[in-house]
């Protein structure tokens, strides 16, 4: 059974589950709903915590141990799993299954780990330990779910946001869940009658974005030539390093030069995906790049990106960001020219 992080706690008022899963992208939703099962299992009496790393050096023995201290003096144990971003191994999986008819009323077992994709969902493992418990994805929310996020969160919190102070709120706190839940933990505290409007959030608050080049590539492949300027800017006053940048855009434009050719030589877009493994969320991104850009267009943008990359190993004093801001433009199909200027 899946249940999303917003229903967990009600779902544990209804009894504890004997497994729960916590997957994703989103530490913090992970470490919340972990902190609601360590707490609601605690008035339940599981008093006793154990907790293992799922890498090369983990003692099954000790983890099969634990399952056999039945006495009516023995505490009821929770066994925390954590698994790296790595994933696990086939004698992981094996042990796992293992562990599955061992279990009884007296142990909780809590997995947490990366993101999961349907055909991990559907691995042995995986459906044994649903079939005791909860899945629980802890994602990011993307920019269209995080408004609706803020509020159910703000609701939690008795606040009250208009609708700009929630577009206001999003906008500010895209990519960084941890900076908005204490923005709105303080706006709880200044503001006891709960109303948020944008002049109170402006006063309170500074901004909180966090980006990562990922999310730059993913405006781009959308052609979002505003959401992609204001990702640039935000990566560029962090202080991204501009190559770590570049080899990113490089990596993907090259795979969409690779998907284009395919489709210019007769094979159809959905067999190259398949064919190239393209997760089934990110092919809406790809189609939509590949539709809206020709093969000249990404070899140009190509080629832009690598006389970035040369600009910037041979001079250190070269700034690529004016370049970079076109780059976006270009790669969204927006035709207007921005002189660079190539020196601080």
């Amino acid at each position: 059974m899946r249940v999303f992080p917003e229903q967990l706690a009600q779902n544990l008022e209804r009894g504890l589950r004997q497994c729960y899963l916590l997957f994703g992208n989103e530490p913090l939703l992970k470490l919340e709903c972990l902190d609601q099962i360590r707490q609601y299992s605690q008035k339940q009496g599981f008093d006793e915590k154990h907790q293992f790393i799922l890498d090369k050096q983990l003692d099954w023995d000790q983890v099969f141990d634990c399952t056999q201290s039945l006495s009516l003096f023995s505490s009821r144990q929770v066994l925390e799993f954590s698994i790296p971003d790595t994933g696990l191994t086939t004698s992981h999986t094996n042990k796992i299954k293992e562990l599955v008819p061992a279990l009884h009323d007296d142990i909780l077992l809590v997995f947490q780990g990366p993101r999961v994709n349907k055909s991990q969902e559907n691995t042995q493992w995986f459906k044994a330990l649903t079939q005791l418990g909860l899945f629980v994805p802890c994602n990011t929310p993307d920019n269209q779910q995080l408004p609706r996020f803020i509020q159910n969160r703000c609701k939690k919190l008795k606040l009250k946001p208009d609708n700009e102070a929630v577009q206001m709120l999003a906008q500010w706190h895209e990519g960084n869940l941890l900076a908005l839940a204490q923005s709105l933990d303080k706006l709880a505290l200044l503001y006891p009658d709960g109303l948020l409007t944008l002049i109170r959030i402006e006063e309170a608050l500074n901004r909180n974005n966090h980006f990562t080049p990922f999310q730059l590539v993913d405006t781009l492949l959308l052609g979002q030539a505003k959401r992609a300027q204001r990702v640039l800017r935000q990566l560029e006053s962090e202080g991204m390093e501009v190559v770590i940048l570049l080899r990113t855009l490089q990596k993907e434009f090259f795979l969409l030069q690779n998907f284009q050719q395919a489709i210019i030589q007769g094979e159809s877009m959905f067999v190259v995906f398949d064919r190239y493994k393209v997760w089934q969320n990110r092919r809406p991104l790809y189609q939509a790049a590949l539709q809206r850009l020709s093969m000249v267009q990404i070899q140009r943008l190509i080629r832009s990106l690598a006389q970035m990359e040369i600009a910037t190993k041979t001079d250190f004093d070269t700034n690529c960001w004016p370049l970079l801001s076109q780059l976006t433009l270009d790669a969204c199909n927006i035709h207007i020219s921005v002189t660079p200027n190539l020196s601080h």
